[in-house]
């Protein structure tokens, strides 16, 4: 399944670097910069970021790590299966959903610089919200060379 329903294509999402389909929602007005940030930041970043995210069935995100927190949260579709440790290997999953009863989580945080991917589990798109703080900038993005 590649072509997006009609609900996806309502968003207005465009591909993401990493895989999959995106639109920025939100980007505070609010800037943070030193002594506020942890020095390893290059510049100053808004307070916050949100955008919405859509994987297809038989999508994956590629393995990327971000400078910041990431909280995930599941809006709709297929439980997102959310892979996340301080390196690739021997990362855990962590199961997004609506299904609380099932083991599923409405929402996860990713610590700041761990790497991550993610994962329709089943058979329908998976839309999520990724809020990012201190906000997104490509510049605290780097894109995994892929393990499998």
């Amino acid at each position: 399944m590649t072509e997006l329903p009609d609900w996806a294509r309502a968003l207005d999402l465009s591909p993401h670097p990493e895989g999959g389909w995106y639109r920025e929602t939100w980007r505070s007005g609010l800037t943070l910069g030193q002594p506020s940030l942890p020095p390893d930041y290059t510049g100053p970043r808004s307070a916050g970021t949100a955008i919405l995210f859509l994987l297809m069935p038989g999508q994956q995100s590629a393995w990327h790590t971000v400078r910041s927190a990431e909280l995930w949260l599941h809006h709709r579709g297929s439980p997102l299966l959310l892979e996340v440790g301080v390196e690739q290997a021997g990362a855990t999953t962590h199961l997004l959903g609506s299904d609380v009863a099932a083991g599923e989580q409405p929402q996860f945080v990713v610590p700041p610089g761990h790497w991550q991917r993610a994962t329709p589990r089943d058979a329908e798109p998976t839309l999520v919200s990724c809020v990012v703080v201190p906000g997104f900038d490509f510049a605290d993005f780097a894109l995994g060379a892929p393990t499998d």
